[in-house]
């Protein structure tokens, strides 16, 4: 089990960490370095790690973070109860694609009906920026629409196909993201109730005012 980013990155290619109890940054990292040390992580589920065109990522969340994260899924969940959408939860399942040199481990992510080799939804609840072009890596690997929480607000983008490209925010190839102000594949979800309800530090209290405000919506 490693317990620490100091025992991660005593590896000579992972190079030298800036901030060991949060943040490691490191590029020129082999896709098989990279399996190498999600095999070292494969029983400790605390650090995320991102990688993108050799550049490696690896986070350890802060206390804040974990609250957000566990405020957002719950939530999210007791929607999607309470409109009987069928969904399976991947948490921060790791999605990599060898060929296009990406891989994530979201906060949360979610496929919507049934399970499928990449989600339709991944989250990223961003306490700290890192170096990454997150977007990028999701568009690679073919995610529907990614959430970004920072800031107490949300940033949503959908992938739009090469037609749309002009006003995609991110696009190589065919495919690019568009920031969007609602969610394209949850459209009657109020994304500013959840935004308020997030920051609520009563967990049920929470849960309490979201589930008031979708029988308001409802009705």
């Amino acid at each position: 089990m490693v317990s620490s980013l100091k025992e991660l990155i005593d590896e000579p290619e992972l190079g030298h960490a800036e901030d060991p109890e949060e943040r490691f940054i490191s590029s020129g990292v082999s896709w098989d370095s990279y399996e190498s040390l999600l095999a070292k992580l494969k029983d400790n589920f605390h650090y995320r790690v991102t990688y993108l065109d050799g550049i490696l990522e690896i986070v350890s969340p802060s206390i804040r973070h974990e609250k957000i994260k566990t405020n957002l899924g719950m939530l999210l969940e007791r929607f999607f109860y309470s409109k009987r959408i069928r969904f399976v939860p991947m948490g921060s399942f790791t999605f990599k694609n060898k060929a296009k040199k990406a891989g994530a481990e979201p906060d949360e992510c979610y496929c919507l009906g049934e399970e499928k080799n990449v989600s339709d939804l991944a989250i990223e609840v961003v306490v700290t920026s890192g170096n990454i072009n997150k977007l990028e890596i999701y568009r690679r690997l073919g995610v529907a629409e990614v959430w970004f929480w920072e800031r107490n607000q949300f940033k949503l983008y959908h992938l739009r196909e090469s037609s749309q490209k002009e006003q995609a925010t991110v696009y190589s190839d065919t495919y690019g993201y568009e920031q969007i102000a609602t969610s394209e594949i949850l459209p009657e979800l109020d994304i500013s109730l959840l935004e308020q309800c997030i920051s609520i530090s009563d967990s049920i209290q929470a849960v309490d005012e979201f589930g008031q405000g979708l029988k308001t919506v409802i009705n």
